[in-house]
């Protein structure tokens, strides 16, 4: 019978918490991807139809990165578009950290 229990000496990187943040910044690079590839900046300003924009392939990753950084937070009162524009404002910073940590 296999033990149960996780080995302690396995590297810092390889831990659960760390995979997870792995995972999510792979999340977001795609996400990342996904927004350069089909929309333009310029069209920002008038709003986007996100769905209507993003390949239908790529649309369930884009929609949960976008969607979770753009949650309201208790009292955010600003539109969805507004805080959609800030969530790619994130997701490129995100992008922009774990490629300067790679490097």
């Amino acid at each position: 019978m296999a033990s149960s229990t996780l080995p302690l000496d396995r590297p810092l990187e390889r831990e659960p918490a760390a995979l997870a943040m792995r995972i999510g910044v792979v999340a977001a690079e795609a996400a990342l991807a996904a927004f350069a590839r089909n929309l333009d900046v310029d069209d920002l300003a008038d709003g986007v139809d996100f769905q209507g924009a993003i390949g239908p392939a790529e649309w369930p990753l884009f929609s949960l990165v976008i969607d979770t950084l753009a949650e309201a937070a208790p009292g955010d009162e600003r539109p969805l578009d507004e805080r959609r524009a800030d969530a790619l404002n994130d997701l490129a910073r995100i992008c922009m950290a774990a490629k300067r940590r790679a490097a």
